[in-house]
């Protein structure tokens, strides 16, 4: 009987140990990432950890969305998220102004000869004229109206040339010439126009060329801002060469010529570079919320 018992106390001491040791191994099987002093723990974990300056003796347990990292660290009365990101845009954008002002030519808007009277609401521009009974008014756009610049000298490693003088940035947007006799059904005569990269600057020792083509001509309602797809449409890329120059004169006697093309380009430059530093205020007053 007491053998017996020896035995059953001696047992239960085994497995009491046996036990004690098992939990005090379970922590070696678990992971190191949830070891923020193991050696091995990765990086990321790491930082995590060491996110909040009281550290690990705290107690505190660092969370991966804290309230500090979400509030903004610019104090402003609208309320709005305000970061030191957007204090470093706003400085930038400050800076970009002041240089595109510097190289604005003109304030003021360069004046269309021929009698050409001007509207504009922001980036679209009317321009009208009535010649002995008709009214010719031509439409553009200054959004998207600066063509991408392929260099053929930076493609070849030639770009050091004379000077190495930057081209000025020339704003070449695409028009409608809506012609309209006012006497006739309401119905236009309507060119679609656009300036080709090959005709935009010619030298002055060649034959001067026409610097912007008739891409398509129709006849629409009279006033109507929409191209109708029922109406026909003529278009050039296929066009015999006497319609297309009688075309081209059509319009030259009516004040579009290669001068009105010079003048609007010039025009359209102006008003772009005007459209853009505008933009860039209201893109700053709207990052820095003034």
């Amino acid at each position: 009987m007491l053998k017996s018992l020896c035995r059953a106390v001696g047992t239960a001491v085994r497995i009491s140990t046996i036990t004690t040791s098992t939990s005090r191994a379970l922590p070696l099987s678990t992971p190191t990432l949830c070891t923020p002093s193991s050696a091995t723990s990765r990086p990321f974990t790491r930082s995590l950890w060491m996110m909040n300056n009281k550290g690990a003796s705290s107690g505190y347990r660092p969370k991966l969305f804290s309230s500090r990292v979400l509030s903004p660290s610019v104090s402003c009365g609208c309320g709005a998220l305000h970061t030191e990101g957007d204090k470093a845009f706003g400085d930038f954008l400050s800076d970009e102004i002041k240089e595109e002002r510097k190289i604005q030519k003109s304030k003021t808007l360069p004046k269309m000869s021929g009698g050409w009277e001007l509207e504009s609401n922001g980036a679209e521009v009317k321009l009208s004229r009535s010649v002995s009974g008709e009214k010719i008014i031509v439409t553009f756009n200054v959004n998207n109206s600066i063509p991408p610049n392929f260099e053929e000298e930076a493609e070849t490693g030639q770009q050091q040339q004379k000077g190495e003088e930057e081209q000025d940035i020339v704003s070449t947007p695409n028009f409608v010439v809506e012609v309209t006799k006012q006497e006739a059904a309401k119905t236009s005569l309507v060119f679609d126009c656009h300036f080709p990269e090959d005709e935009i600057a010619h030298g002055e020792g060649e034959e001067e060329s026409d610097i912007f083509a008739i891409r398509e001509v129709s006849f629409q309602p009279e006033g109507d801002a929409d191209w109708k797809e029922t109406s026909y449409t003529l278009s050039t890329d296929s066009l015999d060469w006497a319609l297309y120059d009688h075309l081209m004169d059509f319009l030259a006697d009516r004040g579009v010529d290669n001068t009105f093309a010079d003048e609007l380009m010039e025009l359209s430059t102006a008003m772009e570079h005007q459209e853009y530093i505008k933009f860039l205020e209201d893109l700053g007053s709207f990052v820095k919320c003034k």
